[in-house]
C-alpha cells in the first residue's frame, strides 16, 4: 500500500513548494452566493442606491457617475453610468454624454495622479453582440494602462494578477477626486 505524506511530514507551514498563488481576497464576494445581487437586477441601477464603498464609487454627478468595475482589466479599472437606464449611447441626452465625457476625463486625470499610468483604453461595448457584459445599461470603459502590465498569466494561465484591493483603490481614487472637475487649466 502507498504510503501518503502529510503537510508537517514534507514541508513547513510558509515554506516555498512548487505551486503558484494569487490572493485576491475580495473574489469572495463571487464566491458566496448570499452577496451576489439578483441576476434579473441592474447593477448599474442599484449601485447609486447603495453606500460610494459598498458600490465602489468613486465620484457622483447629476446624470452620471463613475465607479470601479468589479471585474477589472487592469487596477484603476473605472466604468462611467448614466443614472438612467439606457442601453445604447444614442440615446443618451447632451448633458448625459457631456457628462460621461467630463467624467471620463478627471476619472483619467485622477488615475495618472493616483495610479501614474501612462496610457488608457477607452470604450463602450453597444449590445450583447459587441462584447457588453452587461448590454441593457450603458456604460464606458476607462482601463489604465503600464507599459509592464503585461504578462504571460492571462495569456497562458486566463488569470490577471492585480496588485492592488479594490477598496484599497476606490479610497485612493475617491480621496484624489476634485471637488469641481471642470475643464484642465
Amino acid at each position: 500500500m502507498d504510503r501518503v505524506e502529510t503537510l508537517s511530514e514534507t514541508a513547513a507551514v510558509g515554506t516555498p513548494d512548487d505551486m503558484q498563488r494569487l490572493w485576491v481576497p475580495h473574489r469572495m464576494v463571487y464566491v458566496q452566493d448570499h452577496h451576489q445581487p439578483d441576476r434579473s437586477d441592474c447593477p448599474f441601477c442599484a449601485a447609486p442606491a447603495r453606500s460610494d464603498e459598498d458600490a465602489l464609487i468613486v465620484a457622483r454627478g447629476e446624470t452620471a457617475y463613475v465607479l470601479l468595475n468589479l471585474f477589472p482589466y487592469n487596477t484603476g479599472h473605472m466604468l462611467v453610468c448614466p443614472y438612467r437606464h439606457i442601453s445604447q449611447y444614442d440615446e443618451a441626452t447632451p448633458e448625459e454624454v457631456a457628462e460621461i465625457g467630463a467624467l471620463t476625463q478627471t476619472a483619467m486625470r485622477v488615475a495618472r495622479e493616483v495610479l501614474g499610468c501612462e496610457g488608457f483604453n477607452l470604450g463602450m461595448n453597444q449590445g450583447q453582440i459587441a462584447g457588453a457584459g452587461i448590454a441593457a445599461h450603458l456604460h464606458q470603459h476607462i482601463v489604465p494602462r503600464w507599459a509592464s502590465d503585461a504578462n504571460f498569466f492571462p495569456i497562458i494561465a486566463k488569470t490577471k494578477a492585480l496588485p492592488q484591493l479594490l477598496g484599497d483603490v476606490r479610497a485612493s481614487i475617491a480621496a484624489a477626486w476634485p471637488v469641481d472637475p471642470g475643464p484642465a487649466a
